[in-house]
């Protein structure tokens, strides 16, 4: 009887890391129960997919930079992954429909109006079946999967920190036809919401806006806070939130946030895990700059130690500051890399400086170029884990444990590179979860 019972308890055991696949092997999919979060890699921009435990899903960004800026000509940006047969829009509606439980989005947050985190407009993209857009970026993936829910940091107005509708020209910050591309996320908006999408405005201290739609109740311990949007951030208590920028002087420009300063930023809990994402959020302040564009500090702040955090701006120079690195101390850091200037050197040294916080840190790189190598040298080889290819954490049943799996992004059938882990969640003071 006790071998009888030894057997059933090794065997259900098995069962439970049946997910986790070994390098050369087929990406097993995800089951109820599972969190699963894709880094999607095109080398055009930030994509991150979200198979929630009851199969809810959420896209955050799908960046597509345009095919004819200058950038791409150069060394300094990724190549097209896996290939320019497709433009990123279809490689990320490719992927999601080989994942996802079902070929729909629930959610699609785009975390700020930046091409490569929502798509920019250009004179050869594809029209819409409707011929009344164009599609690249989020427009495109919502031609090609169903999506019910489209959370900006604008709607409805658009107006902060000016009218977006109709001074886009005017106030574009330097993006290639930014006015453009606006004008036709407006008019894919109108269209979609006439077929039943749904619009919202992220509210900076809410745990309710994002929900779990399927089966909420049998993982109670499944939230997603809101941390920031637009100039709101959370204080870390109830609901609470604080306008970190003053209202908008409109004789003073200098004094206006920028896009990137504007960016949602989540927390993801699960039982004891905790995923921090925050676009393209800066916290380093250069000389001449406004002293409110450290927006990380007071996001750090709020969010507190978690397990994975995704490096603010790719990593970039303005961004994933000495007091973020020190408060958030993830176990993991997630580049979502596309350029040279990803990361900055000075950038990966907060990140790896066990002075800041001694703990141990695993590294990944969406994309690693020679030129990252050439100016950085070896401390990118000694830092990461991995340097290239879709990043999906896999997070088991109940949160106490997950995986980075690392997936061939020039192989459309997503082969496993390589594996990593098991990593044990943290016991953080921060999460009412946590036992």
């Amino acid at each position: 009887m006790r071998l009888y019972f030894f057997s059933i308890f090794f065997l259900i055991a098995i069962a439970g890391y049946t997910q986790i696949p070994v390098a050369g092997d087929p990406l097993p999919a995800w089951q109820k129960g599972y969190l699963d979060i894709h880094h999607i890699n095109t080398g055009r921009g930030s994509a991150a997919f979200f198979i929630l435990p009851d199969a809810t899903t959420m896209l955050i960004d799908a960046g597509e930079m345009s095919p004819l800026d200058e950038r791409l000509f150069t060394p300094r940006n990724a190549m097209i992954r896996p290939d320019s047969s497709r433009k990123p829009y279809e490689w990320i509606a490719a992927y999601i429909k080989q994942v996802a439980p079902q070929p729909a989005i629930d959610y699609a947050l785009i975390t700020h109006f930046h091409d490569d985190h929502f798509g920019a407009w250009y004179p050869q993209a594809p029209f819409a079946k409707s011929g009344k857009y164009q599609l690249t970026g989020i427009t495109g993936v919502a031609e090609l999967l169903p999506l019910r829910n489209l959370i900006d940091r604008g709607y409805p107005d658009y107006n902060y920190p000016y009218d977006m509708k109709n001074l886009a020209t005017k106030y574009g910050g330097g993006e290639i036809e930014f006015a453009h591309t606006m004008g036709n996320y407006f008019a894919f908006i109108a269209e979609k919401q006439q077929a039943d999408m749904k619009m919202f405005r992220l509210k900076a201290g809410s745990r309710k806006q994002i929900v779990l739609l399927n089966n909420a109740a049998a993982y109670p311990s499944f939230y997603i806070q809101n941390i920031k949007a637009d100039q709101w951030i959370w204080t870390g208590k109830d609901s609470n939130v604080i306008a970190h920028f003053p209202p908008i002087d409109t004789t003073d420009r200098k004094a206006w946030p920028d896009e990137n300063s504007l960016s949602l930023a989540l927390a993801l809990h699960y039982g004891p895990f905790i995923y921090y994402t925050g676009g393209d959020n800066p916290g380093n302040v250069f000389p001449g700059d406004n002293p409110l564009r450290d927006v990380e500090t007071p996001i750090a702040k709020a969010v507190g130690e978690v397990d994975i955090a995704i490096t603010d701006h790719h990593g970039n120079r303005d961004a994933v500051n000495e007091f973020m690195v020190r408060t958030l101390k993830p176990r993991v850091w997630i580049g979502q890399t596309w350029s040279s200037d990803h990361p900055g050197h000075e950038v990966l040294a907060r990140m790896t400086n066990t002075y800041i916080y001694p703990d141990q840190r695993d590294l990944f790189a969406t994309n690693m170029l020679d030129a990252n190598r050439y100016v950085i040298g070896p401390l990118i080889d000694r830092s990461y884990k991995s340097q290239q290819g879709h990043i999906l954490v896999r997070v088991l049943p109940g949160g106490k444990t997950y995986y980075v799996i690392i997936l061939d992004d020039m192989n459309p059938a997503l082969t496993v590179k390589s594996v990593f882990g098991p990593y044990t969640s943290k016991i953080n003071k921060n999460n009412p979860h946590q036992k």
